[in-house]
């Protein structure tokens, strides 16, 4: 399962969430775009520069996951308050990726969509829109810029391939350790900057009879994130670009391997609870909330998962991986943060792609960004709408740890870029974790996966 779908399985939700409004405003049609394309536009003007046709049908669909689906019906009554005669057909719904695949065979995509686990596929056969000319377009509400001047660092990076961006995204998100506060503050404990003493630590908390970790057993590649960050921050940042880039040997660089070291020394040193390995995501968060493992490794969407089940007072929070030594070359604040895979495309074969661009110009304003976080408690791509916002400690502590990594927040494409290369060092994490191999041996089959991926014709290399 890649790194898009599966979280679209954490945040999924059962039921589908479909609105209808008489009249000009929304409909519940599962009906696509295609058809009439070409509804035109009017003449471009500060207010509307794609010059979208105030009468012109916009399509927009979501994918409705542990967020539910107040944020989107937030977007789409800023568009229809925008455009009050346009008759807009939303859709939003948790198994949105089968329904939008069909749509897309058939040629009647909607004008706003999200992305889906094939959406590379999509891209190198030309059916997503170049999203340059929105870009370039007045930002909604931060007048004198751009859209493309109001976004996070590597926000249009994420979106690019091959020197042409194609997907916006959404979500920012962080990744790092979480912990309750006050825990480890009723034990006199502090969170550790270095491996050394997270290794010190983790002894004192199994004293205390508190399990120092769990994690998410049945599901491996939430470990795979600490590994990599681990590494980048003791090599420096170009060693996920060799990763990214199907290096020959670069599984095999020191500090991968020795960031792996780390994590199975976990295993080793009987500081994960017991079980672990067999637990499912929400299992083991379970477990963590109610005190039974002080640290668990995961994604900014935590807390908006855990919410029904996490007591009052747990006050969660999350902070980066610790540093290998005093050598690392990067800073203890460096973590991987930055936009989420999963985002928003304009299909080619839109009906009203103009509408389409402006939808996103709006989702992509203050504004809009805003409201999201006050519905999820989660970042957006949006730069500097948050810092004056103060929600949960989750939310905080996201915020700030990702403010705190600044330049050094860190990304890499592989799993993106190559699904089956993400399920074998999935795999091989899942024995490292289970201690069925060590670190080199956990290395060479990583490495075996790069190098069969890089062998493979049939598969669109890319590089960065």
């Amino acid at each position: 399962m890649s790194q898009l779908s599966r979280r679209s399985f954490l945040q999924g939700t059962a039921g589908v969430g479909l609105i209808a409004v008489t009249g000009a405003g929304l409909s519940a049609c599962a009906t696509g775009g295609g058809g009439n394309k070409d509804l035109g536009h009017e003449d471009a003007t500060r207010q509307n520069p794609f010059g979208v046709k105030p009468d012109a049908p916009l399509v927009a669909y979501f994918f409705k996951g542990g967020y539910g689906d107040a944020p989107s019906q937030y977007d789409v009554k800023m568009y229809q308050s925008r455009f009050p005669k346009a008759h807009v057909t939303y859709r939003a719904d948790p198994g949105i990726e089968a329904i939008l695949q069909k749509m897309f065979v058939q040629g009647k995509p909607p004008d706003v969509s999200p992305t889906t686990s094939d959406y590379v596929k999509l891209i190198d056969q030309g059916q997503v829109s170049d999203l340059s000319q929105l870009l370039d377009a007045p930002a909604y509400d931060t007048p004198g810029k751009t859209v493309r001047e109001t976004l996070t660092a590597r926000t249009v990076e994420v979106g690019t391939f091959n020197k042409k961006t194609y997907v916006l995204s959404y979500s920012s998100e962080a990744f790092g350790v979480w912990y309750s506060k006050p825990l480890l503050d009723k034990h006199g404990w502090e969170y550790p900057k270095t491996w050394d003493d997270m290794t010190a630590l983790c002894g004192e908390i199994k004293q205390a009879g508190i399990a120092p970790w769990t994690f998410q057993g049945k599901y491996p590649g939430y470990v795979v994130p600490l590994i990599m960050a681990m590494a980048a921050k003791a090599g420096g940042p170009d060693v996920l670009k060799s990763i990214d880039n199907l290096a020959p040997n670069a599984w095999l660089d020191e500090s991968v391997q020795a960031a792996a070291a780390r994590m199975h020394d976990l295993v080793t040193s009987k500081y994960i609870l017991p079980g672990s390995n067999g637990l499912t995501h929400t299992q083991s968060q379970l477990y963590w909330t109610q005190g039974k493992a002080a640290f668990i490794p995961c994604g900014s969407w935590l807390e908006n998962e855990m919410s029904s089940l996490t007591p009052k007072g747990f006050d969660m929070v999350m902070s980066p991986t610790p540093s290998l030594s005093a050598a690392d070359k990067l800073p203890f604040a460096a973590l991987q943060a930055g936009p989420s895979n999963a985002g928003f495309v304009v299909p080619t074969q839109a009906a009203n792609k103009y509408g389409g661009f402006e939808f996103l110009r709006m989702m992509l304003s203050k504004q809009a960004a805003a409201e999201y976080s006050k519905l999820t408690n989660s970042l957006t791509t949006v730069a500097g709408y948050a810092d004056q916002l103060t929600l949960s400690s989750a939310f905080n502590s996201t915020r700030d740890a990702t403010t705190a990594a600044g330049a050094n927040a860190l990304a890499w494409q592989y799993a993106k870029w190559y699904p089956k290369l993400e399920v074998a060092v999935e795999n091989a994490t899942g024995e490292l974790m289970g201690a069925r191999i060590d670190a080199p041996e956990w290395a060479k089959r990583c490495q075996k996966a790069a190098d069969d991926t890089a062998k493979d014709k049939s598969v669109t290399k890319y590089h960065r």
